[in-house]
């Protein structure tokens, strides 16, 4: 059985809340990693969730990393397009996707992008598990090229590096402390951990983000970490914004308490 729960965050002490602007809702969804079954949970918590706090102008955002390391990332592609379809769906662009349009063209991203995931993401395409073992990289760099549709590379190429609403800033894995946003480079917004993740930003904005995984959500002065490690764990996170009010979504697969 899979279960939802939904925790209320408090404003962090000592600090101005961080707003969305009025009239707005706004839903982040962590690193969902071919995990096709729980974007489908979340999706549909999500769409609950909406519908039960009125109406607003609402935006759901994902952070990146849809491929990769679970078992259907063709699948979570395919939701995600769906998704867009019916509502307002913004993508960050993620370290993984990064590797997986790369790896089409070269060789070395191409090791790189198998040894962190891409495996999978080749085998939801429709590649045996005989046939990846028997070819060359070349082989399969050729392969790849032939079945992956170009549909879906043309939209994983349509993803974006950052995404500001309000006081919040949305990227895949994080910001360089002391750079201003539109000097941020790509590299950093796809792939930073230090110095980002132990800065203690005392600006009123916060930076919303996955790519880290952790056991449990963090909230901490100037950023949300909201990587649950869906593939690993069984669980998958959203964190839903409104006004200065923070609230979190989680699917999992299993029973969860939701004291």
């Amino acid at each position: 059985m899979r279960t939802f729960f939904r925790k209320l965050l408090s404003p962090t002490p000592y600090r101005a809340p961080t707003r969305v602007p009025d009239g707005r809702r706004v839903y982040a969804v962590g690193d969902i990693h071919g995990c096709a079954d729980l974007f489908g949970d979340i999706i549909s918590a999500i769409e609950a969730d909406d519908d039960a706090r009125g109406a607003a102008e609402t935006t759901v955002i994902l952070l990146g990393d849809l491929v990769d390391r679970g078992p259907d990332s063709r699948g979570v592609i395919d939701a995600a397009r769906d998704w867009s379809r019916r509502r307002a769906v913004r993508i960050l662009l993620g370290n993984h996707e990064e590797m997986f349009l790369k790896s089409l063209e070269d060789e070395g991203v191409l090791r790189q992008f198998i040894r962190f995931g891409g495996r999978e993401t080749i085998l939801s395409y429709g590649v045996t598990p005989d046939e990846y073992r028997e070819m060359t990289f070349e082989e399969l760099r050729a392969s790849m090229a032939a079945i992956i549709p170009s549909e879906d590379l043309d939209f994983i190429r349509g993803f974006e590096d950052m995404i500001v609403i309000g006081d919040y800033v949305f990227v895949h894995a994080g910001i360089r402390p002391g750079v201003e946003l539109g000097s941020q480079a790509p590299a950093d917004l796809r792939w930073i951990r230090e110095p980002f993740l132990s800065h203690v930003s005392h600006d009123r904005a916060c930076v919303v983000h996955g790519h880290t995984i952790t056991d449990a959500p963090e909230v901490l002065p100037g950023r949300v970490g909201i990587d649950t490690g869906a593939y690993a764990s069984g669980r998958l996170t959203a964190i839903g914004l409104e006004g200065a009010e923070r609230w979190l979504l989680e699917a999992q697969r299993g029973e969860r308490s939701t004291a």
